[in-house]
């Protein structure tokens, strides 16, 4: 663990921002070669939500883990806005792609489809985040109201789990394992707060 820990403290955070920029560039690339089936606005809609998603699981992940001897904190503000940067494209790709921007189809969409209200409650709850990401802003707003308003983040990743369980029909695996994962970091969370090992 002293190993990995002494080569994460020797790798650039640059190097976390320019590969989380990677999945991007393959997206585009599979949609201008025709590399995304026969419903690609659908598959776009899909990859970016998923990305998004597991940004803002991995970004959760880091205090377990550094509480368990692996010392990733310093990529953890690059993960959460990575997650916010994804979502807000998945946001986009409905918005634009899929809708058209048609006001009357986005707003019957709503009515028809309640689980993309849940990923629009996982939306506005990372905005404020990616918004205070910054050093500047935990200054201005004091370490420990920073910290509470971070706290968002959990919600944002339940609402995200719940939008993608229910958009999924049926029971598959995959909707379950990321919504377990989300319950998991939750419930280490609670119990660190209680004061109990984690």
């Amino acid at each position: 663990m002293d190993r990995v820990n002494a080569l994460a403290r020797r790798l650039p955070t640059g190097v976390v921002w320019g590969v989380s920029l990677l999945p991007l560039v393959w997206l585009l690339w599979a949609a201008a070669t025709n590399r995304l089936g026969a419903d690609p606005v659908k598959a776009i809609e899909l990859k970016l939500g998923l990305w998004g998603l597991q940004f803002l699981i991995a970004s959760l992940a880091i205090s377990p883990l550094r509480r368990a001897g692996l010392n990733l904190l310093r990529f953890r503000r690059a993960l959460g806005v990575m997650a916010a940067f994804y979502i807000v494209m998945h946001f986009l790709a409905w918005m634009i792609l899929d809708m058209g921007l048609r006001w009357d189809e986005i707003l019957r969409d709503l009515y028809r489809r309640p689980y993309i209200i849940l990923g629009m409650v996982g939306l506005v709850a990372l905005i404020p985040l990616a918004l205070t990401s910054t050093d500047a802003a935990i200054r201005r707003m004091g370490a420990a109201s920073w910290r509470r308003l971070h706290r968002l983040a959990y919600l944002a990743a339940l609402a995200g789990v719940a939008h993608y369980v229910v958009l999924v029909k049926g029971w598959p695996l995959e909707p379950l394992l990321y919504a377990g994962a989300v319950l998991a970091l939750l419930a280490l969370r609670l119990r660190v707060r209680r004061g109990q090992p984690a």
